[in-house]
Parts: C-alpha cells; sequence; structure tokens
C-alpha cells in the first residue's frame, strides 16, 4: 500500500529568500516548507509548523532562489546531445542550479523529419520520451515542433489533443514569410501552443535571417533570441520589436551582449521589464553552457545595472508569468523547485547579492525538484562559502 504520510520538506536557516517576483523580490523569513511538491508556507521558522518532517534541510546562511528556468535549449534525446556529441550536459546545467528547461524545437536529431506527418511524430514523441524520463530530475518540456510548409489547422489540433503545447521556433523550417508564419501560430495559440520565432540572421545552414518586420507581422508569444543566435539585428530592429509588441522577450547566452544590454535598457525604458526571460540556445554550435543560465544573470546585473534581486527574476518568475508554468516563484501552490546558493568562496562583495552585482558567479550548494533534493555541492560552479546540509 502507497505511504499515506505527507511529504514534508522543511528548508530552515535560510539566509535569504529570493521570491522571483520582479515586482516583490526579496521575501522575509528564514523558513520554507513544502508538503507533497508544492509550496505551502515560509517565514519566520518560530512562526510556522515545522513538526513531523520527512526531509529537512538546514541551508546554514544561504541564499534560497526559485530554481533558475532556461527557456531556450535544443534537447534529442534523454540526456545526450549528438549537436555536441555530449552525454549528460542536462545533469551539468542542473548543477548550474537550473531545474526547468523548454525546448524550441529538437532541430538537431539526425534525419530531422520535414514532412508533416513525420513531424508531428517526432514532436509528440519528444514530449512524451521527456515527459517520462526527467534526467537527474530536470524538468524538460519538450516536442516543440518546427513548422512547415503543407500544415493546416487540423495538423495543430492533432498536436494539441497529444499533448504537445510548444512551437519550435518559427524560421527554422521552410515557412520564412510572415503571413504564412502568422497563420500558422494563430492556429496554434487556437489550440493553446505557444509560439517563439528565430530572430536574427541564420545560426545554422538551412536557416535564415528574420528581421523585424517577418518578427512582428508573425506575432509569436516569445521572441526567441532577441539578441540573435548568434547575430543580432540592427540596434533599430531590436528596439522597434521591444516598441511594437507586448511578446516575452528572450535574451540567450548564445547571442550577442551588446544586444542583451540593448534589450535590457530598452525593456527598462518601456516599463516592462516584466517581459524579459533567460536562455542559452545551447546545445548548439558554441557549446552547451551549464552555467549559461546564472553567467546571463551576473552579467546583466553587472554590465545592465540592475539589481541582483531582480535580475534573478529574469530566470524565474518572469519566465513563469510568460511561459504559464507553475514553478519558477516561492508562492503557495506552485511547485517546490529551488535553488541554494551563496556567495562564491573569496569572491568580492558584502553579500551574495552586491558580488552577483560586481560580475561574480555565485556557488550553488544544492537543487530541489518537487520537494526532493536533485543535487548537493555543484561541481561546476565555484565552491560556496555556505553549504545547505541534509539533517
Amino acid at each position: 500500500m502507497p505511504d499515506p504520510t505527507p511529504a514534508k520538506l522543511v528548508i530552515r536557516n535560510i539566509g535569504l529568500i529570493l521570491s522571483g517576483d520582479i515586482n516583490a523580490p526579496i521575501l522575509d523569513g528564514d523558513c520554507l516548507i513544502a508538503t507533497n511538491g508544492k509550496i505551502t508556507a515560509w517565514g519566520a521558522e518560530a512562526d510556522l509548523d515545522c513538526e513531523n518532517a520527512t526531509t529537512t534541510v538546514n541551508a546554514n546562511g544561504s541564499t534560497l532562489a526559485p530554481g533558475l528556468i532556461d527557456s531556450h535549449i535544443h534537447p534529442v534525446v534523454g540526456d545526450y546531445t549528438p549537436r555536441q556529441q555530449q552525454l549528460h550536459w542536462i545533469d551539468s546545467t542542473l548543477h548550474g542550479g537550473v531545474t526547468t528547461l523548454i525546448s524550441a524545437g529538437e532541430v538537431h536529431m539526425p534525419g530531422r523529419p520535414k514532412d508533416v506527418v513525420g513531424l508531428k511524430a517526432m514532436a509528440i514523441a519528444a514530449q512524451r520520451w521527456y515527459e517520462n524520463f526527467r534526467p537527474s530530475g530536470m524538468k524538460v518540456h519538450a516536442g516543440a515542433p518546427v513548422i512547415e510548409h503543407g500544415m493546416v489547422e487540423q495538423d495543430f489540433k492533432d498536436l494539441a489533443d497529444a499533448g504537445v503545447t510548444l512551437l519550435g521556433e518559427v524560421g527554422l523550417g521552410t515557412v520564412k514569410d510572415g503571413k504564412t508564419a502568422k497563420q500558422m501560430v494563430d492556429w496554434a495559440r487556437k489550440y493553446g501552443i505557444q509560439s517563439t520565432i528565430h530572430t536574427g540572421g541564420p545560426s545554422i545552414p538551412g536557416s535564415g535571417l528574420i528581421d523585424a518586420d517577418m518578427v512582428l507581422e508573425t506575432g509569436t508569444d516569445i521572441i526567441g533570441h532577441i539578441n540573435g543566435g548568434h547575430t543580432a539585428l540592427p540596434d533599430d530592429q531590436i528596439t522597434c520589436i521591444c516598441e511594437s509588441c507586448s511578446a516575452g522577450l528572450e535574451i540567450v547566452h548564445n547571442g550577442n551582449e551588446r544586444a542583451a544590454l540593448l534589450t535590457l535598457n530598452t525593456a527598462r525604458e518601456l516599463g516592462c521589464l516584466d517581459r524579459v526571460i533567460l536562455g542559452t540556445d545551447g546545445p548548439a554550435g558554441s557549446g552547451v553552457q551549464p552555467l549559461g543560465i546564472m553567467r546571463m544573470v551576473a552579467m546583466l546585473s553587472s554590465l545592465g545595472n540592475l539589481p541582483a534581486e531582480q535580475a534573478f527574476c529574469l530566470a524565474t518568475g518572469n519566465t513563469t508569468t510568460q511561459r504559464s508554468l507553475d514553478t519558477g516563484m516561492i508562492k503557495q501552490g506552485l511547485c517546490a523547485d529551488f535553488v541554494l546558493m551563496d556567495q562564491a568562496q573569496h569572491a568580492p562583495g558584502k553579500t551574495l547579492l552586491e558580488s552577483v552585482e560586481l560580475g561574480n558567479l555565485p556557488g550553488v550548494g544544492m537543487t530541489i525538484i518537487d520537494g526532493q533534493v536533485t543535487s548537493g555541492r555543484s561541481r561546476n560552479t565555484p565552491p560556496a562559502g555556505r553549504l545547505p546540509e541534509i539533517v
């Protein structure tokens, strides 16, 4: 018989709680409780019911934040990528504090089918295999078909009925005109499938330039790598996109850093920092970046003059809102997905936040997904000053 005892996680002695909410990025409290994988309460330990915990973590003064989210990856199958002939890249990404990955298309699958029947079959299969298998506990939202000529409305209904919720980057397939792309994006949206568009110059042979005119005409939900993947659009086109739509503005590690800062500054001037989200766009020609999201947080905070507590929101709560996720914020009822981290040993700055604002990476001490500890001290970040431990 299944154990009727609720799984109760108590994290105590927290030094700082980051909320993921860009409007209120820091929460009061030194303790958090999750039951059966969902956040139930946080605050002062003396005010909370910490009895009957099935798992207790002593944070030892480290910082608790929602698990980071990579809004733009290109997985293939399991924890392997043929793009760089690399195994266990997802596990390495977990050690960078990321607990959720979102596919922008499984485009590096050798022999990727481009006929309608084949592309639908591969998307459904990809959605299923990551639904059934979490590499190292990581949540991977995959099964993101690249639209091709010949698709009709029924194809999008079929995909949605089978559980597909994402489109791969518009523009990586044969559909490269705004009118056709818009019709297909509208069909996808009708059936609850979220869309992303490639932005900028070609990334791989077969892709092409997607400029501001096509981005705006297509009207996707997310502006994929607005800072280029790899090559960015001219400055005036980037600012035009920011000003002319309300879609999510995705900045990626594998893009142009100067264009990333332009996007950040433009969004801030427009009063819409909540639209900015982060991805890596890996695995790709640039390789795999296990610390890519953390590096983007530090880069945008230090060079973009963005308070570190807000910079972390770009990789958590902003993506939660833009992509309608059930994780990424400290909020009752959301998934208990966390990263515990601290200022890296001997790093400048008086606190973790000051250190990040100076461009330094924090040290990851633990990740937790659905209330279960999934990794301990990171093998990839610099060593943290304080480490959490399971009591």
